[in-house]
């Protein structure tokens, strides 16, 4: 099967004899799919509910520490401690560049800490870094 690009004409950009296109061939067995190894998107409801997962462990290791929400965010530097309640119920996420000040004011090892918020926010990279039977 041959899968023809669009050829695209730039009446403006033409300077002189040349013209600009552009024409993108690729070609693929009669029998390939491109996305075989691709798994089926996920549904949102999964996400949210990884998300409220997600929120639960961290909720749970921010009591194991003896830490309130507005302790949390002061000692993260955060404006507000109600984004810490948003993570908590999984509305939003731990933003990469606080993860790791969030794993340690948890007391947890920050590679430690990443890798498990891997599994509930990025399931498939976590399969593809550390495979499917490790959490």
């Amino acid at each position: 099967m041959l899968i023809r690009g669009l050829e695209l004409w730039y009446g403006s950009l033409t300077t002189g004899q040349f013209k600009l296109t552009s024409l993108v061939n690729m070609k693929r067995s009669k029998h390939q799919d491109v996305f075989a190894d691709r798994p089926a998107a996920k549904a949102a409801p999964d996400t949210k509910r990884l998300r409220k997962l997600a929120g639960d462990w961290l909720k749970q290791r921010r009591a194991d520490v003896g830490l309130s929400q507005a302790d949390l965010a002061a000692r993260l530097g955060l404006k507000y401690y109600t984004f810490i309640s948003q993570v908590e119920n999984g509305f939003s996420r731990v933003p990469t560049e606080i993860m790791g000040a969030w794993a340690r004011e948890l007391g947890l090892e920050p590679a430690a800490f990443a890798r498990h918020l891997l599994v509930y926010y990025e399931p498939e990279m976590h399969r593809l870094l550390f495979g499917a039977e490790s959490k």
